[in-house]
């Protein structure tokens, strides 16, 4: 199971690696490590669903959040007619790295070199993400600047928890493994993408373990290390109904963790139920809405 999870899908790992070599040239000062995009990627789409995207990075299906329309969850209107998350009624967290329309219309970026800015291509998305997180000169090196990046990103100190466990879990080592053989969500998404998810409550995680070496192992084997418990897939969202992901607070899919942004955007994190993340703003944007609000 330690194995398993320490696995990141090869397409998936590369679009980490690259929008942290992108940021490292472009802003030095952020020092952000690509293991805090793979950590919010575990948190927000489960590494997009096991790496289960095409030779561009781009998702095979559509990883939705659920419908924003007020009933359990934040309610905001459609702003994208649809083009994004297929529903030109209300808004819906999309992608990998859960980015609601209003937020990705400011935000994205091209990770991919494609000419376009596509929210469920794991490269646009990473890149995009790696902006948000690091805006307002933030330094990652520096804990508590970490810290307010992921609670703008989502902002819950559960999801802050969760998402510093898998961080600390994927530093100790991780290995690529081909795309589509990732460790899927525990929580199976529905099999129709575009499906509004049943938000269920996502558990509060629980103190990450310690990675353990096997007690008398039989053989010199190498210790395993255990997945932070709430990592596992308590928020570890399922395909659609696992979409959480507004680096500002957007709303994607936990409970509803809202955060004001610079012009007043709001933004749902996914911390207990899912409402959609990333919020868009374009103002000073400071959580995921803002993603939810990513410049």
């Amino acid at each position: 199971m330690g194995e398993a999870e320490a696995g990141i899908p090869a397409t998936v790992l590369d679009a980490y690696k690259k929008a942290e070599a992108e940021l490292s040239a472009s802003k030095p000062g952020c020092n952000l490590p690509w293991q805090l995009l793979a950590a919010i990627g575990k948190v927000e789409s489960g590494q997009a669903r096991g790496g289960r995207v095409d030779a561009s990075g781009t998702t095979y299906s559509p990883i939705l959040g659920p419908k924003l329309d007020g009933n359990g969850f934040a309610l905001i209107a459609d702003t994208d007619h649809g083009a994004y998350d297929g529903d030109p009624a209300y808004d819906r967290a999309v992608g990998p790295m859960q980015f609601i329309p209003s937020t990705w219309a400011w935000a994205g970026r091209d990770g991919n070199g494609d000419g376009k800015k596509d929210p469920n291509n794991v490269y646009d998305a990473a890149l995009a993400a790696g902006h948000y997180l690091c805006r307002f000169d933030r330094d990652l090196s520096v804990q508590s600047q970490m810290n307010a990046a992921i609670l703008n990103y989502n902002n819950s100190t559960e999801y802050l928890n969760t998402v510093l466990s898998w961080l600390e879990y994927y530093r100790k080592g991780t290995h690529e493994v081909p795309d589509g053989t990732g460790t899927l969500p525990s929580h199976s998404s529905n099999s129709d993408p575009g499906a509004s998810p049943s938000p269920t409550t996502p558990a509060t995680p629980s103190t990450p373990s310690t990675p353990r070496t096997p007690s008398t192992p039989s053989r010199a084997a190498p210790a395993r290390r255990a997945p932070p418990e709430a990592a596992r897939a308590e928020f570890a969202r399922a395909e659609p109904d696992a979409s959480h992901a507004h680096p500002d607070g957007g709303p994607s899919g936990g409970r509803e963790h809202r955060e004001a942004h610079g012009d007043g955007g709001q933004r749902l994190r996914y911390q207990g139920r899912r409402a959609g993340r990333v919020q868009g703003e374009q103002g000073r944007g400071e959580g995921p809405g803002a993603v939810h609000d990513h410049r």
